[in-house]
Order: structure tokens, then sequence, then C-alpha cells
């Protein structure tokens, strides 16, 4: 009875505010705030690297850097390419509190097929407490939950700990990124968690934070660690 009465409000909400597409302003697609063509045009990783989801010009298993140095997660999944138009999207949503911008990615998410088997849980990739206080929200966990629902995969926030602040990554390049979250992550202590898990972050750039967690989850005992990322940005990881 809840849910009806949810569903019946939200539909009423929508008939009274229909959405409307955030990037050229006509009716939204559904119950989405893009129309069908703004929401077709946004850029998908189709050509990438299986182990990091690196948009590649043609098909092929692996990215020449992963043959080299394999990272410390076993596959990676990236349905977007982090470019425009869902550049401006993802920015507006994680920077400017535009969460509109973030139920519309994340409708968009669960409309693409994973191509990883599932595994048993989901975990966002934690912020620290300092900027959680600042922006709000966590823009991984609010991406996650909807999508773990979907996919019908159970989801914890509080397996991954942030034990320190660190810089934003924005402005590093890949090396200063890699030595500004190293050992920034652990595991809760005391959890028994299952064989195969992913983490899961809104943009993978060069893939240092996602890495530091899949280390953490590594040595806590967890087989396998799938990282999965709405967008990947194309340019290799350093």
């Amino acid at each position: 009875m809840r849910k009806n009465a949810q569903a019946w409000i939200a539909g009423i909400g929508r008939w009274l505010l229909p959405p409307r597409c955030l990037l050229c302003g006509v009716a939204g697609d559904g119950d989405i705030d893009l129309c069908a063509a703004c929401a077709a045009e946004l850029p998908r990783n189709r050509n990438c690297c299986a182990r990091c989801a690196l948009p590649l010009a043609a098909p092929a298993a692996l990215c020449g850097l992963c043959q080299r140095h394999p990272p410390p997660w076993d596959a990676a999944w990236a349905p977007f390419r982090y470019a425009w138009p869902l550049s401006r999207l993802e920015s507006g949503y994680k920077f400017g509190a535009e969460l509109a911008a973030g139920r519309a990615l994340s409708a968009l998410w669960q409309r693409e097929p994973p191509v990883l088997p599932l595994p048993q849980l989901i975990l966002p990739v934690p912020l620290h407490h300092a900027r959680l206080r600042r922006r709000g929200y966590n823009q991984a966990l609010e991406l996650a939950r909807p999508l773990a629902r979907h996919c019908g995969v159970p989801l914890r926030h509080d397996v991954l700990q942030r034990l320190r602040a660190t810089d934003a990554q924005t402005e590093l390049d890949a090396a200063a990124r890699r030595r500004n979250v190293r050992g920034a992550f652990a595991v809760r202590a005391g959890l028994a968690l299952p064989a195969h898990v992913a983490v899961l972050d809104d943009v993978m750039t060069t893939g240092a934070t996602l890495a530091e967690c899949a280390r953490a989850l590594k040595r806590a005992g967890v087989r396998r660690v799938d990282v999965w990322a709405l967008a990947r940005a194309p340019s290799p990881r350093g």
C-alpha cells in the first residue's frame, strides 16, 4: 500500500511538473529529465579495454598499459565515456548539486546491460566525512542505490572506509593522484565479505582511487574485485 501511494504521488508530481530535458529544454523521455535525442547522444563506451574500460579506437581485449601493468582489480565496466554532453551532466550533479542530472544519469545507467557477471555485493567509493558534510551527499552512493536495486545485488556503504581527507583529484596528474590516495582506504574490521564484489564510482579517470579500494579489499580476502563507473575518461593510467 505504501509503495502504491508513493507511486501515485510521484505520478501526480510528473503530471504537474513534467520532466524537461536538462540539455535542450524540450519534454523529457518518460520519467527522466532528458529527451530521447539527447539521451541517445551521450557517448557510449562500446570499444574499450576489458580490464580498465579505457576507450579504444577499435575492439581489443586489453589496452597496452594493462598488458604491461595490470591494475589490482579484475575487470571493469563503464558504459559511458566521459565526454560532452555527459560531462556537463556529471559535473553539474557532482559539484553543482543538480540532483535531477544525477537521477537522469542513474536511469540511463540502468538501461545499459552489464557486460560482467554480477557481483555478490556493490560497494560505493566513500567520501571523507568532511567532504560529505560540505557536499551533502555521496554522488557514488546515490548512483549505486537504484542500480543495485535494478540488478538485484545487495549494496553496503559501510564496508569501505576513508581513513583520511585527500586533495581533490581533479587538478592532479596520474602520479600525484596515486600518491594522494595511497593508503586512504581500509575495510571495516570484523566483516565477512563475499568472494566477488564491485566497487562503484561516478567517473574513472586514472583509476587511482578505485585501485586503492581494490587493494584494500584484496587484503581483506576478497578474491574478485570488479570496478564499476558510470563513465570512463579517455586518458590512460599513468
